[in-house]
Parts: C-alpha cells; structure tokens; sequence
C-alpha cells in the first residue's frame, strides 16, 4: 500500500465519499512525468475509512466534465456513484465507495469533451474480467514472495559477462490441456508444473513471455495492449502470475517479459480517446497512429503519459520481481517516419526524422529501470543502425542493456537458405556481423517473427534432403550458440517445428516421438550445457579480445573457424564449421595458443540424428611455430556440421 500520509474528507452520506491518497507533490510530479510509482495511487484500492472497508478510486480523466464508477455493486447504473476531481487542475477524479470489496467488476462512465459519454475499463488496473468480456476487477497485485535466493543470485546470473539464453514462450499456444481448443488454456497454475521443468531442463537461463499484459484480440498476440499494470486473466489471477515467476526462480531461471510502450490499440473500453479527446495519445495523427498497426502512439511528450509509461515497467519489476523488460518496436518510437511517406510526417525542430520526446523518454525510462533495479536487463527490439541503443545515456546512448541483433538474423538466415554450392560466394555475408558486433551489446534473435507470415518454419528455410535440412538447422543452432552475444530461441524451434507457428493451437509435441525431431531438441539441449559450462563463451561475450577469426580464407572448401576467448586462454573454445555437404578428413587449421585440444560437441552426434560416422577421440596437434605458439591441428570434419574444442 502507499506509504504516503493520506488525506480525506468523508461524508457519509454520501454514496462515494470524499477521500484522496495523492499528496501535491504526487500531482506535481505526476504533471511533470517524475512520478515513476503510480500504481501505488491510481486504479482501486482496498482500504478502511472511519471504519469502513471499501474500495478507493482514482483515474485521471483531464477533459472529462464528470466520472463515475459503475458495475454490478449499482446495477451498472451511470450516475449513482460520481467521484470528485480535485481542485488543482490535475484531471485526477477520485473517491472512496464503501462496502465494496476485491472482486468486484467495474468501469468508468464519462462525461468527456464536447459532451461524448464513454464507458472505459480503468488504465491502471491490475486484473480484468476475460476477454470478450471488457470491464476491470477490484484486486490488489499483494503477494508473499520467497525468492530472495534468487534475487541475491542474479546480481550475477543476470550479467551480461554470464551466460544468457532465453527460452521465447506464448504461453497460450506453448501446450493447451485441449490441443483442439484454442479457447482451451494452461493456467498460471498449471504452467508451474509443466513449463518451469521444462526451461530447466532444456538448460535455458531465461524465459521471455510474448506480451502477458491484458489485451482484447488473442490475433494481436498481447502487442495491442489495454492492461499495462494487468497480468491477463486468460491464465489466472494476479497472485497467480506472481508464483509462476516464483517458481522459475526457484528454478534459478531469469523471467523477462515483453512491454510494449510504442502503441496501443483503439477498443473503446481502452485507453484511445479515453474522455472523449486525445489524452493518452498525440493529437497530431502524423504522430498519434501507426500505420502499420492500426493503433495509436503515445504523447511522449506529456508528463502524465511519461509517468504512465515508466511507472508501468516499474511495476513489473516492483510487484512481480521480473527479471527483464523486452521493450517492442523501438525503431517505430524513434523515427518520426517510421512507415510513412514523404508528406505523412513533419521533422523534428532541428529538421531529423528522431523523434526527441521518445528519445527523451526512453532515456528516463532506463535511467529509472537501473536505478531502482540494477540487476535487470532492460533490451531493445530495434531494427535499424541507430546509433547508441545499448549506450550508458553519459554517453550520449538510450542506456538499453542490450538489443536484438537483426542484422545477424537477416544474414544468417540468408546464408543458411542457400544451397551450399553457392555458400563459397556468399562468406562475407556471413562473416559481418563481427565487423558491426561491438558497436552494441547484443542479443541474437531466432525469434516468433521468423516463423509466421508465409516465412516457413526454421527447418524449411534450410536447403537439401530431410537429413540436409536437420544437418543444416543443428548447424546454424550451433553457430548462434557459439557466436558472441546473448541467444534467444522462439518455442518449437528447438525440436524442428515443421508449421509456422499458429496462435491458435498448440505446439506439435508429437514430433519428439520422430528421432530427428528429439535428436534436435538433444541437440539445443547440449548447446545451452556447452554454452553454460565454458567461461570463454560468455565472459568476454561483449568484448573485442573474446572472439578470434581462426580460419576464414578457405572460400573453396567453406571451413569456416573462430575461437572464442575467455579469461585463461587455456580454457579457450575452437569451433570449426563445415558448411557444405562433403566430409573433410584431417582438415588442417592453424591456431595460436593452447596446444591440446579435445572435441566436446559434434553436431553430427549420432544422438542429435547425425550420421555419427566422422568425429575426433583425439586431436593431432603439430608444432609450427614454438615460439609463437602456433600448431596445425588436424581435425575430422563431419558433413553440413560444427565441432566445438576444447
């Protein structure tokens, strides 16, 4: 509860007495988007006033000329139970309803501008009813938490010098007590049981939740948000959610969740017009609606709006002790001409295409997020050459932790997709991104977005036979694996999904009983072992001295090798790929340093459905050059595969 000195005048007689929490320095600050704990304020509060238990409300509704709050408690009658706005022009309206409890549906009837009546849910709820229904429920986010273990562990485990690879989870599609059932949902419950085990056991140390803030249309996938202080009740209740993050941490596994402050949508329980003007949004549509989306762009300019926002992602740090902000859609906050034509858009007082307000507010926004909760991450999904994402904002960055690396994506998977007889012509597409890599912190995506749309699942992007396709995509796993970077992999791809992903149904767990199949999933299960186990693969993860080009010169046979580098070069990682489907005996590679070498992963493991036929017991190390450490190794490489040294 607020641990503010609160303030009220009750009548009561009346039906909704006078009472308010907010101090002026809260209004104050609120108006000057520096009010970061709103939801200790706004939305419903169960309280006791001059002895009396009820509920307390608050929404700012600046435009309005009268709010009410109506549900069952009054037969959804519009004007019984009028709140008070205060008198200091904040737009705040406000009151105390005895005998109403938690659990009790509710909405706001207002009397907006120009006379437009509108019944909105409330912005700063913390659980709704189920979708289609639309209303807000009277609840409180309070929960008794025992991860102080793990919340003391992750000011390490949650480093960017540790290793970090996350597990993307819709956790509506993941498995479905009725496969056949779209409607037909694990609960927050239920998901303890069945999803935590499984994150551990595939040796992941994050899991990231698509949007679970509440959202009207399932199709939108959470991105098109109403409840930015709600986890959605699909699965649950707010209690609920909070001991499935607990259990992950139990875990010893990392929760992130996707934000989305770049958009929402325009249902009119929602936040769009909320009293009949722009409020939320920009007024100018050339600001105020994205293209793209059919929805609506926040005024980042608006200090209430500002306090809306952070306050938000405070909350799900505060109240849900969440590891990790994904924040969506970045390059469509910064560009004012994001997907628009020449003539759709008006540039920036100093004639840029940047939009300062978003800049300034994410700028705040991670100023705040590492402030008050220095061991999460906050990473950004932004798309263009933007400089600085990842920057501390004393270097004139955004101060993002890290960012999605989706040129890495884009070029991987355009290699991958080519018949290997033509991979000799294409190295340097491949080879890029170390010439970018350090310009940010980043993360290497294989995300949900690859896999929808007409794009094919991961395994149909690869080229050849069935067992040129596994051989391939173990392969390319192996690669994002070892390449530095922090790694995130969507759901089913790590067991080869052969459909796009479909919202609507669940995953095709059939598939592991088909040996190639769980021989994939075995295969991502070793690379996060591989990856966790070796230092040389995360301390230097995000520094010029952690990674080597080994051999990158034979065009003609497509050997590609690097060496990852960690703080004792006797520990230090070789990995050679062989890109094309012809096995190569004895293959020479020089390499510098250490002398012996063992293999500790091979792609073509016959327990990953590889051929099996073509490993390395033992490594023949030749000296070349004593005096400056160098050796010839001779190594076994497997067709279409990857080994790891060690």
């Amino acid at each position: 509860m607020p641990k503010y000195e609160e303030v009220h005048f009750v009548d009561t007689n009346q039906k909704v007495w006078n009472y308010s929490l907010f101090t002026d320095e809260d209004v104050q600050n609120f108006q000057n988007g520096t009010h970061y704990s709103l939801y200790e304020l706004f939305g419903n509060k169960q309280l006791e006033v001059s002895g009396s238990k009820g509920t307390y409300f608050a929404v700012w509704a600046p435009n309005a000329t009268a709010v009410f709050v109506k549900g069952n408690f009054n037969d959804w009658n519009n004007e019984t139970h009028a709140l008070k706005v205060r008198k200091d022009s904040s737009g705040i309206w406000e009151g105390f309803v005895p005998n109403l409890l938690q659990g009790e549906v509710y909405k706001y009837h207002i009397h907006g501008y120009k006379g437009v009546k509108l019944d909105k849910g409330d912005p700063f709820a913390h659980y709704w009813e189920l979708r289609p229904l639309t209303a807000s429920i009277t609840w409180q986010t309070n929960f008794t938490w025992k991860d102080t273990k793990w919340i003391e562990q992750r000011k390490i485990k949650n480093r960017t010098d540790q290793p970090y690879s996350v597990y993307e989870v819709h956790l509506a599609s993941w498995m479905r007590p009725d496969k056949n059932n779209e409607n037909s949902y694990n609960s927050y419950t239920q998901l303890i049981t069945l999803l935590v085990p499984y994150v551990k056991e595939m040796g992941f140390t994050h899991v990231e939740f698509m949007p679970i803030m509440e959202h009207p249309f399932d199709g939108s996938w959470g991105y098109q948000g109403v409840g930015f202080f709600a986890p959605t009740s699909r699965f649950g209740n707010p209690q609920e959610f909070a001991a499935l993050v607990e259990a992950f941490h139990a875990a010893e596994i990392g929760v992130i969740v996707d934000w989305v402050p770049s958009h929402f949508p325009y249902d009119a329980h929602g936040l769009f017009m909320f009293d009949g003007a722009n409020t939320y949004e920009y007024a100018d549509m050339r600001k105020g609606y994205h293209p793209d989306w059919n929805s609506y762009i926040f005024n980042y300019k608006r200090g209430e709006v500002k306090s809306f926002l952070i306050s938000s992602a405070r909350f799900w740090c505060d109240q849900f002790h969440i590891d990790g902000l994904r924040v969506d859609a970045v390059s469509s906050m910064l560009r004012l001409d994001y997907s628009r034509e020449a003539g759709q858009w008006e540039p920036n007082e100093f004639g840029g295409n940047g939009n300062i307000e978003a800049m300034a507010f994410i700028k705040d926004l991670n100023e705040t997020l590492y402030r008050d909760f220095p061991y999460i991450q906050t990473i950004a999904e932004e798309a263009s050459d933007w400089p600085g994402i990842s920057k501390p904002t004393f270097m004139d960055g955004l101060g993002f932790g890290m960012k999605w690396m989706m040129g890495w994506m884009h070029d991987t998977l355009d290699y991958f997709k080519l018949d290997p007889l033509f991979r000799p012509f294409h190295q340097d597409k491949f080879s890029f991104s170390m010439m970018y890599f350090y310009d940010e912190s980043f993360m290497l995506p294989l995300s949900h977005d690859e896999v929808v749309h007409g794009k094919s699942p991961l395994i149909y992007k690869m080229p050849g036979d069935d067992w040129q396709k596994f051989a391939n995509l173990r392969l390319l796993f192996t690669y994002m694996f070892m390449h530095p970077g922090a790694k995130l992999l969507f759901m089913g791809n790590e067991f080869a999904a052969t459909k796009e992903w479909n919202y609507t149904t669940e995953l095709q767990w059939d598939l592991l009983t088909i040996a190639s199949h769980a021989g994939m999933r075995k295969c991502v299960q070793s690379l996060n072992e591989v990856y966790k186990n070796n230092p040389a693969l995360f301390e230097l993860q995000f520094d010029p001295t952690g990674f080597e080009w080994v051999e990158i010169n034979k065009r003609s046979e497509a050997v590609i090798a690097f060496k990852r580098k960690g703080k004792n070069s006797q520990k230090d990682i070789l990995v050679v790929m062989n890109m094309t489907p012809v096995p190569r005996h004895y293959f020479p590679i020089h390499v510098q340093g250490k002398k012996e070498w063992k293999e500790i992963f091979n792609s073509d493991a016959t327990i990953f459905w590889g051929a099996g036929d073509l490993s390395n017991p033992a490594i023949v190390s030749l000296p070349q050059d004593e005096k400056g450490e160098w050796h010839q190794l001779l190594v076994n490489l497997p067709a279409l595969s990857a080994i790891v040294l060690g």
